[in-house]
């Protein structure tokens, strides 16, 4: 058992190292390889063979989901029909750890003819660099692998390297999270991006609300009636004024007994009370609640008015946690 932890831990150490080390390569080549693909006018054609091409679907499909149009291309099925899928328009990404993978130096004729941007990962001096116009130097010191031989360091450096590229694209288009939502409308991480506070707060008669001068008696009545375990207070103008919840009518009892029922809100409230926009995410909303240890929100309006509440509740029960 110890034997293998061992390789386990030297496994990790190698792969580990091997990312490190491009950390340490990024320069203006990397800088180059996102200008050319942020100025594309058509999409990422992504290309490998074999675990080189399952890293590259990979990094297809994160590009594709952060804002940056790409699909991959089989280097195999490419030259019995596939290449029609590309256009002069596209940027091919390359992918090969010796640069000299016969099913992709193949198709470098036909990517000069067309006159298709290459950028391609893989080892400096290879067929494949010297025909590519940005290169993003991925090899490795050494495999995982005890035999040196199976794509372990070399397949991790690379799609580290293409996690790289699709955050660097990412911000230079400034891309955001309702973006990133659009591409993701299903489970938990698309509601998470999409449900906005507005989408669950409560509103109209269902907000309880009293004014400075009501009645504990009444204010108690009032948050029984609405059932959010709070009430907010409003001031003569109808704004936000404080916030009384169920923990200071436990507090209030027994500070002041049966007097607490004869003083009014403006005595018993908590002034400036935690507010969050409508427009704000709902995730963002939980986040709040947890860091300040409440269960509601109020929503104002642009002048202070209360307009709407958010329970914990309510964010739970519509599944983005």
């Amino acid at each position: 058992m110890e034997e293998l932890i061992k390789t386990a831990k030297r496994v990790l150490n190698i792969e580990a190292e091997a990312i490190k080390t491009l950390i340490e390569r990024l320069d203006d080549s990397f800088l180059k390889a996102v200008d050319v693909i942020f100025k594309s006018t058509g999409r990422t054609i992504v290309t490998g063979m074999g675990k080189s091409g399952i890293v590259g679907k990979k990094i297809a499909a994160t590009l594709s989901s952060t804002g940056t149009p790409a699909v991959f291309l089989h280097p195999a099925e490419a030259a019995h029909g596939d290449l029609g899928m590309v256009t002069s328009n596209d940027v091919l990404l390359a992918i090969s750890n010796s640069g000299e993978t016969e099913e992709v130096i193949k198709l470098i004729p036909f990517i000069k003819r067309f006159n298709v941007s290459l950028i391609s990962m893989t080892r400096p001096g290879s067929t494949l660099a010297q025909a590519s116009d940005v290169v993003l130097d991925v090899s490795v010191k050494e495999e995982a692998c005890p035999l040196g031989i199976v794509p372990t360091a070399s397949t991790t450096a690379s799609l580290a390297m293409g996690d790289a590229l699709a955050v660097a694209l990412l911000e230079k288009r400034g891309f955001r999270e309702e973006d990133f939502a659009l591409y993701h409308p299903n489970g938990s991480l698309g509601k998470k991006l999409l449900v906005k506070v507005e989408d669950l707060m409560h509103t109209g008669h269902d907000v309880p609300m009293v004014m400075l001068h009501t009645v504990m008696t009444d204010a108690t009545v009032e948050m029984s009636s609405k059932r959010l375990g709070m009430t907010v207070v409003c001031d003569t103008k109808g704004k936000i004024a404080g916030i009384i919840t169920d923990g200071d009518l436990r507090r209030g009892i027994q500070r002041w007994g049966a007097r607490f029922f004869t003083m009014k809100a403006e005595d018993v409230m908590t002034k400036n009370p935690k507010t969050i926009e409508k427009d704000v995410l709902a995730v963002k909303a939980l986040a709040v609640m947890e860091q300040h240890s409440i269960t509601s929100l109020i929503v104002p309006d642009g002048d202070n008015r209360p307009i709407g509440v958010i329970h914990l509740h309510d964010i739970l029960k519509s599944g983005i946690v």
